[in-house]
């Protein structure tokens, strides 16, 4: 076994980046689909992990001590630079963007309880091919798994979640730029002059260059920390209770409360280049250390009828953005990202919706109300949705 501790892994990720850049800037079908750099370079290492332990016996670990901070970290710039004056512009679309939210999840239940069926499997497993892993990802599946094995009796229901979990992320990472790319050419979308003119964030512009001080970056950082600080206190004081959410879901909450009441107060404007600056470097790396991670040996175990309801998921994901989600964001340009953006966080988690929309507004250009509205939907409201809803599953008389 080779194991590589924290800066290696470190190392390791920033070179996972700096290969899918290299890959795609030599690779014109990669950039056609706009598949992201994160997603490029950390199939590739996982692969070439999986080939070592396959063929030559070598198992390599990172170290995943990262992912977590990572993670925090991107989401509480989520919160930083969320203005709820702009979130209040953009009320309408948020709103009718949820209700697409929520309607995939309940599918993707009915879908998955329906294919166990059919396939002569437990119904309680195709709950777990479903919004438990897809949409909830890897937290709430391993979450959910627990209370699968301990009161439906599902053998194995924590490995079966995670796998679930690691085929979704990688899905949504493959599908969002090919399904945004059928959408603008096939409807010979263009961006909306409003984004283009408007002030733009960050997160829309990854690789614009911005005038940033040491002192505003000092300043953020210590924002980011009062926000995981904060919000990881929240969550374990909400642990147990009925109003339980995930840790990140916490952080970005106390970003949002932090950035908007200080301007309220008159006290501090947070400075957005700077909060983006950091989410895009602890967004990359986390999504890099995430896909190299990856124990694609776990994807070759998956049973047969498993492995079809999750192939049959991420063709109805696909499907879904292109025949409802797009449609009813208003079958333009703004809505081709949105849709992109959803086959992220509905495969896999809202870095890979992120990543995504990047890569397709990084070639096609900017769409603000994308951006605008998927990191609350996909880091705030999808998780509460999604518990609402598999609790109403749970309570269908059809496991037993």
């Amino acid at each position: 076994m080779v194991s590589l501790d924290t800066l290696e892994t470190l190392m390791a990720a920033s070179l996972v980046l700096l290969l899918g850049r290299w890959i795609l800037a030599r690779t014109p079908i990669l950039r056609a689909y706009s598949i992201p750099e994160p997603v490029v370079g950390g199939l590739l290492v996982a692969l070439l992990v999986f080939a070592l332990r396959s063929a030559l016996k070598i198992d390599v670990r990172f170290d995943p001590g990262l992912q977590v901070p990572l993670m925090l970290t991107f989401f509480a710039t989520i919160g930083l630079n969320a203005d709820l004056a702009g979130l209040k512009a953009g009320g309408r679309a948020l709103i009718v963007f949820l209700g697409a939210v929520v309607g995939l999840l309940v599918m993707q239940n009915v879908l998955g309880i329906g294919l166990a069926w059919a396939l002569g499997q437990e119904r309680i497993l195709g709950l777990l091919g479903a919004s438990v892993t897809l949409s909830g990802g890897h937290g709430t599946g391993a979450a959910w798994a627990k209370v699968f094995a301990e009161r439906h009796g599902l053998a194995s229901a924590t490995e079966i979640a995670i796998a679930c979990a690691t085929f979704g992320l990688i899905l949504g990472g493959l599908i969002g730029g090919p399904v945004a790319r059928f959408l603008i050419t096939h409807y010979g979308l263009t961006p909306n002059p409003e984004s283009n003119s408007a002030d733009t964030t960050g997160f829309e512009q990854p690789k614009a260059v911005r005038p940033i001080t040491a002192d505003a970056v000092i300043e953020t950082v210590a924002l980011i920390a009062v926000c995981l600080a904060v919000g990881s206190a929240l969550a374990s004081w909400l642990n147990g209770t009925a109003f339980e959410l995930p840790a990140f879901v916490c952080v970005l909450f106390v970003g949002v409360i932090l950035r908007n009441g200080l301007a309220v107060r008159g006290w501090y404007q947070v400075f957005e280049d700077a909060a983006a600056l950091l989410g895009n470097v602890s967004l990359g790396l986390f999504l890099a250390i995430a896909l190299m991670s990856l124990r694609l040996a776990d994807l070759a175990t998956l049973a047969l009828p498993l492995l079809a309801i999750l192939v049959v998921q991420a063709m109805a994901m696909a499907g879904y953005a292109i025949f409802v989600t797009f449609r009813i964001m208003g079958r333009n340009y703004d809505a081709a990202v949105l849709a992109a953006g959803h086959c992220g966080f509905g495969l896999g988690a809202t870095p890979t919706a992120i990543a995504n929309m990047q890569a397709i507004t990084g070639r096609f250009g900017a769409s603000h109300l994308a951006f605008l509205i998927v990191p609350m939907v996909g880091a705030f409201f999808i998780d509460i949705a999604n518990a609402i809803v598999i609790k109403l599953f749970l309570l269908l008389p059809i496991y037993r």
